[in-house]
């Protein structure tokens, strides 16, 4: 990815004025996010806020996004399939024209130096719930020419995504877990099923996937691992598919 993947895009100019319980209308959010459940969460919260949103799963496809259009925020997961959220942030924080908001997401708050350090305007630990959080993080990092002007209030209210994003969340660490073959396959999906865990709130999966993610073993003691991880998942998708 080089600079020169933005250079050409059309500038969208920012809004100047918005309803108090809408700040962020007329702005464009571009979410790079490989998980379900925290993409709905984004969505919810954008529409809460006035704003439209894109999405995309990966490095590659934000990138042909941004070979079309220019967002006025992108919003990208520090742990993507195809490569790290960091290097992303890095490019896209030197392209010219710069997209105004650039924000890392994380279910792991560690991962907040890395993205600052890349170019990050702000950073957000999941879960990505809170509504006058997420505005207000948002409105910090515009230029102070660019933020909706007059009073606005503050919010007081937690998102709470669809289940059935959950479910296609679970579903896919389940399939990727019954062919995961080697190492690196099993960090990933492990960090993944980490940060869905933490999003919903569930402490158990959580530290079990983070525990195999800051860890991972051969052999027997590895398979012991993963049929202990494959079956907290197999119960919370029978869970979520009893709702």
């Amino acid at each position: 990815m080089t600079n020169d993947l933005t250079k050409d895009l059309d500038y969208i100019p920012p809004w100047r004025s918005a309803l108090p319980d809408r700040p962020l209308t007329g702005l464009t959010v571009l979410v790079v996010e490989d998980s379900r459940f925290a993409s709905e969460a984004v969505r919810l919260l954008c529409l809460r806020s006035g704003a439209r949103i894109r999405r995309a799963d990966t490095i590659r496809a934000a990138l042909r996004h941004l070979q079309t259009y220019r967002p006025g925020a992108i919003i990208v997961d520090m742990g993507l399939p195809d490569g790290d959220g960091a290097d992303m942030i890095r490019t896209i924080a030197l392209a010219s024209p710069r997209v105004p908001v650039i924000l890392g997401i994380s279910g792991d708050a560690s991962r907040r130096e890395a993205a600052l350090t890349a170019g990050a305007d702000g950073f957000i630990a999941k879960p990505i719930e809170n509504l006058a959080l997420f505005q207000q993080t948002i409105l910090n990092a515009l230029p102070a020419e660019d933020r909706p002007c007059g009073v606005r209030s503050l919010p007081n209210e937690v998102i709470v995504p669809d289940r059935t994003a959950l479910r296609d969340d679970l579903t896919h660490v389940a399939e990727v877990l019954a062919m995961a073959d080697d190492i690196a396959a099993i960090e990933y999906i492990a960090r993944f099923l980490a940060g869905v865990a933490r999003s919903a709130h569930d402490a158990p999966l959580e530290h079990a996937a983070s525990a195999l993610a800051s860890a991972p073993r051969a052999g027997g003691s590895l398979a012991v691992d993963l049929a202990r991880i494959s079956g907290m998942v197999q119960d919370r998708l029978s869970a979520v598919q009893g709702l």
